[in-house]
């Protein structure tokens, strides 16, 4: 069986919660929280040398860190992941998109204005920051839904995953969707997927 080192408050842990809970897989939960310093622990680091979640333990005891990672190892075979090269191609696009321009300001926002104690007055000179580089992001998402129903290529799949996990809660970051329709049609459709469970879902 799997075993998902998971903070559930974390868009990041849910993406593999997510798409392992749509596989049918089975899996365990190992909470791990960031933020009271158990992925700082030798026992952690000796597992995640980089001390971060989720980290994914294989059946046979290797272990996988990076989200996206686990997104790509996890679907590999299914409909999840294009069997064509060049939407293959563009589902890798959307998850570097995701990382290096989506999550580093929707989910930072989110994190620092709704889990971090105190974290609003905390962050209050950046937070002007985080929303430029994130309602950018989800610009350039509106304008590519105006021509694609899903960021996969063709069908739903792990960019689909990658991306709904941060912009579904990004109003806790203080950001408005109410400007972005495809944006939300989009979450609508994703939510509406089989197997799909929210992000308090546990197995």
């Amino acid at each position: 069986m799997y075993t998902l080192y998971s903070m559930q408050s974390s868009g990041n842990c849910y993406k593999p919660r997510l798409l392992m809970a749509q596989l049918g897989l089975e899996f365990r939960l190992a909470d791990t929280d960031s933020f009271d310093g158990s992925t700082r622990t030798d026992a952690f680091l000796q597992k995640n040398p980089n001390g971060k979640v989720p980290l994914l333990e294989l059946p046979d005891g290797r272990m996988l860190a990076e989200s996206n990672a686990m997104l790509l190892h996890l679907s590999e075979g299914s409909h999840y992941l294009p069997a064509d090269s060049y939407e293959r191609a563009l589902t890798y696009q959307w998850l570097f998109f995701e990382q290096y321009s989506h999550e580093p300001y929707i989910a930072v926002a989110r994190a620092w204005l709704h889990l971090v104690p105190g974290g609003r007055d905390k962050a209050a000179d950046r937070l002007a920051g985080w929303h430029e580089g994130g309602y950018k992001a989800l610009g350039v998402m509106e304008r590519h839904l105006g021509a694609a129903d899903w960021f996969s290529g063709s069908a739903y799949g792990v960019a689909d995953i990658a991306l709904y996990a941060y912009t579904h809660v990004a109003e806790d970051g203080d950001f408005d969707l109410s400007a972005y329709p495809g944006i939300r049609r989009w979450l609508d459709r994703v939510r509406g997927e089989p197997g799909h469970v929210s992000m308090d879902w546990r197995p």
